[in-house]
């Protein structure tokens, strides 16, 4: 009996998991999407415009919610 209060207690102050949005700035490891739009940033910097625009593409079809999705949109939405 003791043990299950002691083990409700503990659950009871335990810290809860979870509770917020995730913080992108915290995250250890990149998206697939962020590493492709940051390639695509790369191609643009070497003056590579259609292997930009075929990245920025790719992006869009294949993670077309992410927020990295949206950034590609508006730079395709800009041109070359």
């Amino acid at each position: 009996m003791r043990l299950g209060l002691l083990l409700a207690a503990l659950l009871a102050s335990a810290p809860m998991q979870c509770q917020g949005e995730p913080d992108f700035d915290k995250r250890r490891e990149e998206t697939p999407a962020e590493a492709l739009y940051g390639l695509a940033e790369q191609f643009k910097a070497q003056g590579n415009p259609s292997a930009q625009r075929e990245t920025l593409e790719y992006l869009v079809a294949r993670y077309p919610n992410s927020r990295f999705a949206e950034m590609a949109r508006t730079d395709l939405a800009k041109g070359p």
